[in-house]
């Protein structure tokens, strides 16, 4: 029996570099300021729909970090309160947060030793931030994904992972198109599992970069009509980046053009279209079949993620991602020695202060523009030598 109702999962990842948003302010105060509404929209455009409207968020930790700062929200009062943005954030009927790396690490070209805390700092602030204590959905950021991070995954309490299409493979070979794409699905590694919800790369792609709900209709139901399964549809983008999120004409922005002519459509019944939270769709009808997924990322401009190209294209960027590779055994050397022996408090307090500029060393944007940001990498891990270098010099004359 084919199937009636085709589920959706909307989620937007939304990211800013460390300190960005407070650059842009000063040197381009009108990008800083569509970013600002861009967010700001979220909530606001959703009022109302709280019947129908399910919203997965991936918030990057620089972001929130940014967002709950006093002297931030005083530099923007006038242009948004990001207070109430936040507490606007937190309701539940509309909104799944989901967990991901605070700095917005491309996870399979990070040192494996630093990615514990990149997850933990995430789930600290995200805690605090929204109230809860439990987050079920991980973001990859840039859907950076390889099978290695499903232990890391598991211990932080995350019960499904998003991947790109592109990337998922079945173990058995009788899962049909549909089914690999538009069912949720068990990966295992090391004696691990977690759940694949997978992301349909092309409906992203439509979603990214404009379409109507007519044609988004169509498509699904050409897609999924020959599912004798309940299909769970999952589109994937940036919500704050482009003019199609950014465009403060609500008659060309994605929400009021796209997403509340859907929201009216279900609420009329006039589209078999639905709406879910993620969770939902697996309480009612869980995961099938086994796959394995490929370490590759998203797909960016012409690159399809596999490979990372678009952040391991230049020699300049690879010698970037090797110096950050030791730079991070280094510290974590001497981390461990610090551990294993008596030390002082201004030795705790430099560790402390080189770890969080080698996590903010890792952001995906250092490399994601060709070689432009790079040096950013490079300065936060200058600094990070430059603590090792007093730590060393204090263990010696302590010993």
């Amino acid at each position: 029996m084919l199937n009636n109702t085709i589920y959706h999962a909307l989620v937007l990842n939304l990211h800013q570099p460390s300190g960005n948003l407070e650059h842009l302010l000063k040197h381009n105060l009108w990008e800083a300021k569509e970013i600002l509404w861009a967010l700001d929209r979220i909530p606001r455009s959703l009022w109302g729909y709280e019947d129908v409207a399910r919203v997965h968020l991936a918030m990057s930790g620089t972001l929130l970090e940014t967002l709950k700062k006093p002297e931030f929200q005083d530099q923007v009062y006038g242009i948004t309160k990001t207070g109430d943005l936040l507490w606007q954030l937190q309701n539940t009927q509309i909104f799944e947060i989901l967990g991901t790396g605070f700095y917005h690490p491309v996870f399979p070209l990070t040192p494996d030793a630093d990615w514990a805390e990149q997850l933990q700092r995430w789930q600290q602030m995200g805690q605090h931030l929204f109230w809860r204590t439990q987050f079920d959905g991980f973001w990859p950021p840039e859907m950076g994904f390889c099978m290695e991070m499903i232990p890391y995954l598991k211990r932080m309490g995350y019960r499904y992972v998003l991947v790109d299409s592109e990337h998922v493979e079945p173990v058995d070979d009788d899962m049909s198109w549909q089914e690999l794409r538009y069912r949720p699905h068990i990966a295992e590694y090391d004696d691990d599992e977690i759940i694949i919800i997978v992301r349909d790369r092309e409906l992203s792609n439509a979603q990214e970069s404009g379409m109507d709900f007519g044609w988004f209709e169509h498509e699904a139901h050409e897609r999924t009509k020959w599912c004798n399964f309940a299909p769970l549809i999952t589109t994937c983008t940036d919500g704050d980046n482009g003019g199609w999120f950014r465009n403060t004409n609500l008659s060309s922005n994605f929400w009021y053009v796209f997403y509340r002519q859907f929201l009216d459509e279900v609420r009329q019944g006039y589209t078999k279209l639905r709406p879910t939270f993620i969770d939902e769709y697996l309480n009612k009808h869980g995961a099938y079949g086994q796959v394995k997924v490929r370490t590759a990322a998203w797909n960016t401009g012409i690159h399809d993620g596999v490979g990372f190209v678009q952040w391991t294209g230049s020699d300049v960027q690879k010698q970037a991602l090797e110096r950050l590779s030791q730079v991070s055994t280094q510290f974590h050397e001497l981390k461990n020695q610090a551990q294993e022996a008596p030390h002082s408090v201004d030795i705790q307090h430099l560790l402390s202060e080189a770890h969080w500029h080698l996590l903010r060393a890792e952001t995906s944007c250092h490399f994601f523009w060709g070689e432009s940001w790079v040096s950013r990498s490079h300065a936060d891990l200058d600094i990070v030598e430059h603590l090792l270098t007093q730590i060393t010099a204090s263990n010696e004359r302590m010993s």
